[in-house]
């Protein structure tokens, strides 16, 4: 039997949507992909349905870069409801548990807030993507089970504490990957003698997005039904441009085509990094590289050609 084509078209570039709450990941990169008719996409981790926020999507051969960009830091906005205890840890999920909430200030809090900065292990919430023998465990939450999860490492460098009164605060969290800003919430209210949920959560910042950056899936929309194809590219974001601390390496033709058929290059820098930016004779992004201490540059993750 003959392969069937793929449908829509070669495009490469990321796009940084501003997710609206109450829609999934999957569901806002399934409408970037049909509105750019692009053949490939993907995004760089979901976020909650009730979530908002800066949702980069990666078209093309630029999907090669979701898993690196899934590595990032991140930086959160996330209101905290107290009082309250729901399933999922956040508005969407079913009250299990209901406490006052004592009396506290603002020095209280950020007391608190304090004790939390830094590298922590944290068990991942049971309404989460993570999979428990192949099943996702929000699957096995939404029907009554849970299972044990091992805690994971991660890190809270920054809280701001932007609002804060009787019953709810709001913080601003910057933090690495891995962290369930549900669970943090949680155990900040436990710390206060309460419970507490989220009742918004905003991504602002994401591997060198910013909020600024990002577009709306209504403007989009707009300048797809008017016909105005170019304006729509014109949101991309160069594939190149992803990953900013990752330094670059310009080689010659010689190099650039030993590394195309996946052989090793020996490079003089002034720099010793892991990670490396390719850019060909010509200027061009080729994709992703491992330098090791002493000079020698490996492929990992080419473009099938420089973008």
């Amino acid at each position: 039997m003959a392969r069937r084509n793929k449908k829509g078209r070669d495009i490469t570039g990321i796009v940084v949507i501003d997710k609206p709450s109450g829609h999934s990941s999957n569901h806002v990169l399934q409408q970037v992909k049909r509105l750019f008719d692009a053949r490939k996409a993907g995004h760089t981790g979901s976020l909650d349905p009730l979530a908002s926020g800066v949702l980069p999507i990666c078209l093309g051969e630029a999907t090669k870069l979701s898993g690196y960009l899934l590595d990032a830091d991140k930086e959160y906005a996330v209101t905290c409801k107290l009082g309250i205890t729901t399933d999922s840890g956040d508005a969407d999920g079913e009250v299990i548990d209901e406490r006052p909430v004592p009396e506290f200030d603002d020095a209280d809090l950020q007391q608190i807030l304090e004790t939390f900065i830094g590298e922590q292990d944290q068990v991942p919430p049971m309404f989460s993507a993570l999979k428990y023998q192949g099943q996702p465990l929000y699957k096995l939450a939404r029907q009554g089970k849970e299972v044990e999860r091992k805690a994971r490492r991660i890190s809270i460098y920054a809280i701001e504490l932007l609002d804060c009164n009787q019953d709810s605060f709001t913080l601003s969290v910057r933090c690495s990957k891995g962290t369930y800003i549900r669970t943090l919430v949680e155990d900040i209210s436990h710390k206060l003698g309460t419970g507490g949920h989220v009742t918004m959560l905003r991504r602002t910042r994401v591997a060198g997005y910013a909020l600024s950056d990002a577009v709306s899936l209504e403007q989009l929309t707009e300048r797809r039904e008017a016909g105005e194809l170019e304006a729509l590219d014109e949101q991309l974001e160069a594939a190149e441009n992803a990953l900013p601390d990752w330094p670059m390496i310009n080689l010659d033709e010689a190099d650039s085509k030993t590394l195309s058929f996946g052989q090793a290059i020996q490079v003089e820098q002034d720099f010793k990094c892991a990670n490396v930016r390719l850019f060909d004779q010509h200027e061009k992004f080729m994709g992703l590289g491992e330098m090791s201490p002493d000079g020698v540059v490996k492929p990992k993750r080419l473009f099938v050609a420089a973008v």
